[in-house]
């Protein structure tokens, strides 16, 4: 179509000078004393063209004569460009396939190049930012090659750089690597260091939060890994099964760190509510606030969440955090006949009223009447129970109050073939 359009174009040209060329009878008269030169406008109008087509094409060759120096230098600059980019190709192809003595010369040598550029008169718009991707490469290499010294000086040299280039995202990624470097050489404190001193919003990218959550998770600072690993699993950094692991990881160490129990009420403040709700970290919060004489009550306040769980979806636990939530459960009575224990007492018989067939319930059921003095109705929950709990320690216990509930109504031969059946099961 653009073909066709210009064709029309020049046939209506070729046209309009035909009508005007061979019909024009004008003339232009030169007067030259004593001479006179008569000529045709058209002979004239054809002159002019061709002068003005010669004076241009003059001109347009004395420019390119005078800008050849200038175009030699660009060239030149370009063929150093060229170079540059060749080298650091290769010094990124050398590291990836680690041969990392060979990727440092490549670095070396576009920071070379550079500065031959620069001696020359010359300069890059982007010569700070080459030149920090060159050291930050030259650093990864000597990192790999344990020569610790002279990673320092590229990680110094890069970042100084990164500083100029008037580009963020060099200076965190410079950032990021010596936070990595840090972690390779078991030094998680100067990695957080390093992260502390980044933008806050490149420390809350993803690569910045793992190298975070490993950096805190070695130095043992429970707490900020937690609240890492939280980011982690709101980002959608982890899946939903790794990040419930990571979370209930954290929290039980957190749990585990307290040494009284003001400790320990304030590590459970810190946690949220979803992780407060995981089977492991209640039991052992639980278990460790009886270990450290702490409050019962307290203790089945903080287990009451996987409790509730626990009847709601039977198949929300499994079964050995069921004998584990019973268990922490059976320690936390006190032995006192208070509102508290009663009320827990109402609430496991409704449970077991609802689900009979569950063993670990009566078991549960017999253990907190044994505790509350309900001599008769321990003894017969316990005894309904012994064949059909899943656990050989359970079971073993469950012998044990027996024998207990025998010695106290002097029934001498049942006692004794309870002890005997609680410790074979428990050797």
């Amino acid at each position: 179509m653009r073909t066709a359009l210009w064709l029309l174009a020049l046939f209506g040209v070729a046209a309009a000078v035909a009508l005007f060329a061979g019909n024009n009878p004008g003339s232009v008269t030169l007067f030259w004393p004593p001479y006179r030169i008569d000529l045709s406008l058209n002979f004239v109008l054809l002159l002019a063209t061709l002068a003005f087509l010669t004076l241009h094409l003059a001109l347009r060759a004395l420019a390119a004569f005078l800008a050849l120096p200038h175009q030699a230098r660009v060239w030149r600059l370009r063929q150093r460009e060229r170079s540059l980019q060749v080298d650091l190709l290769d010094a990124y192809s050398q590291l990836a396939a680690g041969r990392f003595v060979r990727a440092n010369k490549s670095a070396d040598s576009v920071l070379v190049q550079l500065a031959a550029i620069e001696t020359g008169g010359e300069s890059l718009v982007y010569a700070p930012r080459l030149r920090a991707v060159s050291h930050l490469i030259a650093a990864e290499a000597a990192h790999a090659l344990q020569d610790h010294v002279l990673r320092e000086q590229h990680y110094r040299q890069a970042l100084a750089q990164a500083s100029l280039c008037g580009t963020p995202e060099t200076r965190e990624g410079v950032q990021l690597r010596a936070a990595r470097w840090a972690l390779d050489r078991g030094d998680a404190a100067e990695a957080l260091h390093t992260l502390d001193t980044m933008a806050q919003g490149a420390s809350r990218r993803t690569l910045a939060l793992r190298l975070r959550l490993k950096a805190a998770r070695r130095a043992g600072r429970t707490l900020l890994a937690l609240e890492t690993a939280r980011l982690l699993a709101k980002h959608k950094a982890l899946s939903d099964a790794a990040a419930q692991g990571v979370l209930r990881g954290l929290a039980v160490a957190l749990v585990d760190g307290a040494h009284d129990t003001d400790q320990l009420q304030r590590a459970w403040s810190q946690l949220d509510s979803v992780e407060r709700s995981i089977p492991e970290v209640a039991v052992r919060a639980a278990e460790r606030l009886l270990t450290l004489g702490g409050d019962p009550a307290q203790c089945r306040k903080w287990l009451l969440p996987v409790w509730e769980q626990m009847l709601s979806r039977p198949d929300a636990l499994s079964p050995q955090q069921r004998i584990d939530v019973v268990r922490a459960l059976e320690r936390g009575f006190s032995g006192s006949a208070g509102a508290a224990d009663l009320q827990w007492l109402a609430r496991i018989e409704s449970a077991q009223l609802q689900m009979p067939g569950d063993a670990l319930l009566q078991y549960l059921a017999g253990v907190s009447c044994m505790r509350l003095q309900l001599w008769g109705k321990a003894r017969q929950l316990l005894t309904h129970c012994l064949s059909r709990v899943p656990d050989a320690g359970l079971r073993s216990n469950a012998w044990r109050l027996l024998a207990e509930l025998a010695q106290q109504q002097g029934e001498v031969d049942a006692a004794t073939d309870a002890w005997r059946n609680a410790a074979k099961i428990g050797a």
